[in-house]
């Protein structure tokens, strides 16, 4: 390649094709959620997510739906650091021995009513290392699993969907 040629390719403009900013189906289920929240809230939705031993496909889902481009905040649900501010814990990956101890005193240092929500087919008991010798199985094997999305890994809009279908069954529980 000639000296001009390599000039002329960095220098001149680059055509890309059109990129859609938003998804409207992501909207539209956002917008949804948010509803939801406030009904059975009347705030927003504190989420602190434990890794019982995933292999993080499921993590970097859920870490998507914090980046500008989904911005979950925005329908009012927040990750939080602590699980002394959850209302709901997302459960990630099967069970491991290591991490058995770990999920139970996560879900003890809830405040109560805590949901427990399984992300991924790992903690839903149907992923493929589920019958390793070092996996105790699926998150309902020890904590109360209330709800789950499964998935290899969901989609930030299955995760979505899910919190959704989640938020209309908590409404339909009795008090």
């Amino acid at each position: 390649m000639s000296t001009r040629s390599l000039i002329n390719n960095i220098l001149s403009p680059k055509l890309a094709g059109k990129v859609a900013f938003k998804n409207e189906e992501f909207e539209k289920a956002g917008l949804e959620l948010k509803k939801e929240i406030a009904r059975v809230f009347g705030r927003s939705l504190a989420i602190r997510e434990v890794d019982s031993g995933s292999d993080n496909a499921v993590e970097i889902e859920l870490n998507n739906l914090g980046t500008p481009h989904y911005d979950i905040e925005r329908f009012g649900v927040s990750f939080v650091a602590s699980p002394r501010h959850a209302d709901v814990i997302i459960i990630t990956g099967p069970v491991t021995m290591a991490m058995a101890e770990a999920a139970k005193k996560t879900y003890d240092a809830m405040p109560q009513p805590g949901w427990v929500v399984a992300v991924g087919d790992d903690a839903c008991g149907i992923g493929l290392i589920k019958d390793s010798y070092a996996v105790l199985g699926a998150a309902e094997k020890i904590l109360p699993v209330d709800f789950k999305i499964p998935g290899n890994p969901p989609s930030p809009l299955e995760i979505m969907r899910g919190l959704l279908a989640f938020m209309r069954a908590i409404q339909k529980q009795p008090r």
